[in-house]
This record gives C-alpha cells, structure tokens and sequence, in this order.
C-alpha cells in the first residue's frame, strides 16, 4: 500500500495511531478556529503522552508542516501540470493564481510554503519536487522570452508569499492587481 501524504511508514502500528490522533485532533482544533496548536493541549486532547506527540512532532512547525502535506502535494501536482502546459505562461499564470488561492485559505500552509527550512523530510523532498517543476516551467517561458532570464524557482515562491502577505493585509480586492504586478515584473526588461 502506497502511504498518503504526510504519513510515515516507518512506524510500528501503535506509534503510527497515535501520530495519527495527534493529527486529526490537530486538524479538528484548526477546523474549530483554534490555531495554537499548542502541543501540550493536543496531547491531552488526544489521550496520549506529551512526550508521544514531541516524538512525533517536536515543535508546532513540525506538526503544520505535517498538516500541510496533502496540500503541499496537491501543488506540487499544480507545478507539474503547470510545467507541461502547452503555454507555459499561461501555465505559470495558473499555477500562481492556485498557489495565492491556497495560501490565502491556509495561513499555516503559507508559513510552511514559505518557511526557508523544514522539519519533515517530507517536507523537503515536496519543496524539492516543487521547485524543479516551477525550474522547467520557468525555462520553458524563459525559451518563449515570456520571462527574465535571471529569475529562478526559489525567487517567484517568495515573490509570490510576498503577495500573499500584499493580499491578506492589504485587502482581497487587491489580489489581482498585486498579481499582475507580479507576473509584470517577471518579464524580460525593455
């Protein structure tokens, strides 16, 4: 059986339950608004130790990078789509839009997206996988002179946090033009 995204599978079966209990309760507490992720809650909410929970996760980091794994992969498939797209423009076009979307819905998923270090491997490897998706993308527009020659995977991902952090404070009826601005900036100069 192929393993889900942010599940491990180098787990014995009681230590893989309660990894993930720590999660569901995680993720009910987020449903019900409560975004403090505070461990030691979680661990008591869970019915398990706080040491089982820093095991598994040992910090809030760890635990939201765990929580963005699905979402995380879901955009790596968006790159990857985005990459073969028969406009690669349009292609980053779209991808950029998706990711602003998933950010902007996902305050934790931004801070994993935007966070310069990891505590999952998974994690890495997801952020790995991201960035070579985005890299033939970006070459591919780059061929088209779509795009600036010196603009890389890793520059229009904070580009992009830096609009979403535009959007989420500045207001959402700006979301198009900050954008636009983006991808206006991503041009080759005149």
């Amino acid at each position: 059986m192929t393993p889900r995204a942010g599940q491990r599978t180098d787990l014995r079966a009681d230590a893989a339950r309660n990894r993930a209990r720590v999660l569901q309760v995680a993720r009910e507490q987020l449903a019900a608004g409560d975004h403090s992720l505070q461990l030691n809650t979680i661990a008591r909410i869970a019915g398990v130790g706080v040491g089982t929970v820093y095991r598994h996760f040992p910090n809030r980091h760890a635990l939201v990078e765990a929580l963005s794994a699905e979402r995380f992969q879901e955009l790596v498939g968006e790159a990857q789509g985005a990459a073969r797209a028969e406009d690669p423009l349009a292609g980053l076009r779209h991808l950029l839009h998706f990711t602003l979307d998933r950010a902007l819905e996902d305050p934790d998923f931004a801070a994993v997206l935007e966070s310069a270090s990891t505590e999952e491997t998974q994690t890495s490897q997801m952020k790995d996988e991201l960035d070579q998706a985005v890299a033939v993308l970006l070459d591919r527009a780059r061929r088209t002179g779509a795009i600036r020659s010196d603009i890389e995977a890793d520059d229009v991902r904070r580009l992009l946090c830096g609009v979403e952090h535009a959007v989420r404070f500045g207001g959402s009826d700006r979301r198009e033009l900050y954008l636009g601005i983006l991808l206006e900036g991503l041009r080759p100069p005149h």
